[in-house]
């Protein structure tokens, strides 16, 4: 019987055997190397901004794969960061005009917006009240979220079967819409040709891919065979241009405001201190020390504040039991001990009289009981 070796031979064993065996692996660790080569040359060589929603914003809060997409899709994208470059851009009939940043429109770019769009479809993304007004809305948008999806829900067969799902979005209280909710709809359109986009967040690279936020944004911009992505800037404002802070309030703010002015107002006139005619005498006023006293309780009195009266009493006794002892400027312990001691009282019981900690009487009678009680304890100081 005769054993056959299966040893490896000097060519499987060699640099080149080894090569062929791993030439499946390199082959794969080449291709992402490549691709990660073109993805990163790709990306530094275009523009990149870190505004929000802005096209070429690579971020979790830009656009850029939206634009991608749509330019993929054969519509030809136009980004414009000016109110001039808007105006010379190609929007006649056929084109949708897309403007995100929204909160760099003030009443004159406005007004410059809607007259350079009047063939074109317009679409912004998020407009605030300032925005919303100028437009013609009244009533100012919520701000709400949807972080289930919501379905399109109305009869404009753009956005049939669609549904949308983002962290932050704006209502608008227009009658019609699509995504509606509680306090209106997030896909607006109060006039012809306008589409207010409450839902912006959807736009974002980091959301489009939630629900069905991609096919409702495609849908949105997509129609046409051109879109103009307008990215508004501060610098297109003129000197006394913006949003005034009354725009910005909500609409219960103003009655609120009202109501707690007149609330105020109300509780000056109750509370403050009311002044009888004014009498003119003689100075220097001699006023008796028993009037002085007498008008002190009555205030107390009136006020109510029978701790305040119990520890004025309790303070007068200590003084003079203090000075009958020759005790000086002793504390309210010393005097309570020295006291106890010469009259032959437990400390607890004097304690309880003359102490700054003693519980003030709860009605008249106990303090009128309070003062007896400190006068006999004087009586006896000044006896023994």
């Amino acid at each position: 019987m005769t054993t056959t070796s299966t040893s490896p031979t000097a060519a499987e064993t060699g640099p080149g055997g080894w090569l062929r065996r791993q030439r499946t692996t390199l082959l794969l660790v080449a291709g992402v190397v490549a691709a990660l080569l073109v993805v990163v040359f790709v990306g530094a060589g275009g523009a990149r901004t870190s505004t929000p929603l802005d096209p070429d914003n690579p971020d979790p809060d830009g656009a850029r794969a939206l634009a991608r997409v749509l330019e993929d899709q054969g519509v030809d994208v136009t980004v414009v960061r000016s109110a001039g470059a808007l105006e010379d851009a190609d929007t006649g009939a056929g084109t949708t005009v897309l403007v995100t940043s929204t909160e760099q429109l003030g009443q004159s770019t406005t007004d410059r917006l809607l007259a350079s769009t009047r063939q074109a479809r317009l679409v912004l993304a998020d407009p605030g009240p300032g925005t919303t007004e100028a437009l013609g809305v009244s009533d100012l948008p919520y701000q709400v979220q949807v972080p289930s999806p919501r379905a399109s829900a109305c009869d404009d067969p753009t956005y049939a079967g669609l549904e949308i799902e983002v962290d932050d979005a704006l209502e608008y209280p227009v009658p019609g819409g699509c995504f509606r909710g509680e306090h209106g709809a997030v896909v607006a359109e109060p006039r012809d040709g306008v589409v207010l986009f409450g839902a912006g967040d959807a736009l974002t690279n980091g959301q489009v891919l939630r629900a069905g936020n991609a096919a409702t944004v495609l849908r949105l911009l997509g129609s046409g065979d051109r879109l103009v992505w307008y990215v508004p800037t501060v610098d297109d404002l003129v000197g006394d241009d913006g949003v005034s802070l009354q725009t910005l309030l909500p609409r219960w703010i103003r009655p609120a405001l009202w109501l707690g002015g007149t609330a105020v107002l109300a509780l000056v006139l109750w509370r403050a201190r009311r002044f009888g005619a004014l009498s003119s005498e003689p100075l220097p006023v001699v006023v008796k020390a028993i009037e002085t006293t007498r008008s002190r309780g009555r205030l107390y009195r009136k006020a109510g504040d029978r701790g305040h009266a119990a520890a004025a009493l309790r303070r007068a006794a200590r003084t003079r039991m203090a000075e009958r002892l020759r005790l000086g400027s002793a504390s309210a312990d010393t005097v309570v001990r020295d006291v106890a001691r010469h009259v032959g009282r437990p400390v607890a019981e004097v304690e309880a009289l003359l102490g700054p900690d003693a519980p003030a009487p709860t009605t008249d009678h106990a303090l009128i009981t309070l003062a007896e009680r400190l006068a006999e304890l004087d009586r006896e100081v000044r006896t023994t």
